[in-house]
């Protein structure tokens, strides 16, 4: 099976609303793998490892959960990395 890993910087209302909780558990019930965490300047930075199914169902899924306001994503792709779990930092 192809996987991928994504590089994701997230704008809007992202802090402050349990976006980052939100995104382990979603990518934990997804199989995806990564890390999420608040940067200084409001934004939330995020980086994913799965199939690109999954990838795409947690951004949708983020976009669509309550008092999360997403405005603006930035997503490059990046090489995969060895890790076996999605981390809040």
């Amino acid at each position: 099976m192809k996987r991928i890993r994504r590089h994701f910087i997230f704008s809007g209302r992202v802090q402050g609303v349990g976006f980052r909780y939100s995104a382990m558990y979603l990518a934990q019930s997804l199989g995806l793998t990564g890390w999420v965490k608040n940067c200084w300047d409001g934004t939330v930075e995020m980086e994913a490892q799965g199939d690109p199914e999954s990838v795409a169902l947690l951004l949708s899924r983020l976009h669509s959960r309550s008092f999360i306001r997403i405005e603006h994503v930035v997503e490059t792709d990046i090489p995969l990395e060895e890790e076996h779990s999605f981390l809040v930092k």
